[in-house]
């Protein structure tokens, strides 16, 4: 593949409530460190919810639905100080008596605000999700990715700090 041809790597993960929940992306077809061929994420995008999912919040409640993505299996989300974070989000949603007064999604960090993006060493990557509520029962993520060559020793040495 050349290094100009994006693709896009899909997961999603079920959420359970307020327990966290993560699944494992296979990038094995993509990375092979002692090859010397990397990952690199330019971009994602999130969804938070089922295609036509509606809100179901508590009435008078501030609740937030946050994920992360992350190069080392986590069992609770992680500062982005934590060497293994790629990107990390988070959906805030307030509700008066009856109605949603207020939704709002934000990227803390991701590839896209990085020059170059994010260069992954790893075979597997982790989506993980978090909820102060029951609010969504699924969270999907889209990467667009290359495919970059390294020098062996670079690759490995990538591949090593992000375990």
């Amino acid at each position: 593949m050349a290094k100009t041809d994006s693709f896009f790597v899909r997961a999603k993960v079920d959420t359970n409530g307020t327990t966290y929940a993560q699944t494992s992306i296979d990038l094995g077809a993509y990375v092979d460190a002692l090859g010397k061929s990397v990952l690199r994420i330019h971009n994602i995008v999130v969804r938070y919810g089922a295609p036509l999912a509606t809100y179901a919040g508590a009435a008078n409640s501030n609740n937030t639905c946050a994920f992360q993505l992350t190069t080392q299996s986590q069992g609770a989300l992680v500062d982005i100080v934590d060497k293994s974070v790629i990107a990390s989000g988070v959906m805030a949603v307030s509700t008066a008596a009856v109605e949603v007064s207020m939704m709002n999604d934000s990227l803390d960090v991701a590839p896209q605000h990085w020059t170059n993006g994010y260069l992954v060493g790893v075979e597997q990557i982790y989506l993980g999700v978090d909820q102060t509520f029951d609010l969504f029962d699924q969270v999907e993520i889209i990467l667009e990715c290359t495919v970059e060559t390294l020098s062996s020793s670079a690759a490995m040495a990538l591949a090593l700090s992000q375990q």
